[in-house]
């Protein structure tokens, strides 16, 4: 798998179980996110609602990329399929907690702000939040 870091655009390879500096998979499956699926919108710039909070988010993110990669042993040997369902649960109910936490933190911080400015702003911003809350709730 190649990488590329983000911060220089420059390709190079880095392990992915290494601590994180800045280095993305070049590969479909693991590309960067882009505009918002629901209105085409580019993502507003930083700092983010979880910005104070990045450490322990990707902390987080890396215990359940963790568990992903245990389901996929788990699958590769051959372990009971209740096993296997059994952490797929687990593994559904800590992204669904990440989930929360964001959107936690987005209300309080982005949502927030934008309603105290007042104007249309505060409104998009609730509309865009309502949004994320159905497509979580779809999932």
């Amino acid at each position: 798998m190649s990488f590329r870091c983000v911060e220089e655009g420059v390709k190079g390879s880095h392990r992915p179980d290494a601590p994180y500096d800045g280095w993305v998979a070049e590969d479909e499956a693991h590309a960067e996110v882009g505009p918002d699926p629901d209105t085409g919108a580019a993502s507003p710039p930083g700092p983010h609602g979880y910005s104070a909070e990045r450490d322990a988010h990707v902390k987080r993110l890396r215990r359940i990329e963790g568990q992903i990669r245990g389901l996929q042993r788990m699958v590769e040997q051959d372990v009971y399929c209740i096993d296997i369902l059994t952490q797929v649960s687990a593994s559904t109910k800590a992204l669904q907690s990440f989930a929360l936490s964001l959107l936690e933190e987005h209300l309080r911080h982005c949502v927030a702000e934008a309603v105290n400015n007042g104007g249309p702003e505060g409104d998009d911003k609730v509309a865009e939040a309502t949004a994320a809350i159905a497509r979580l709730l779809r999932t």
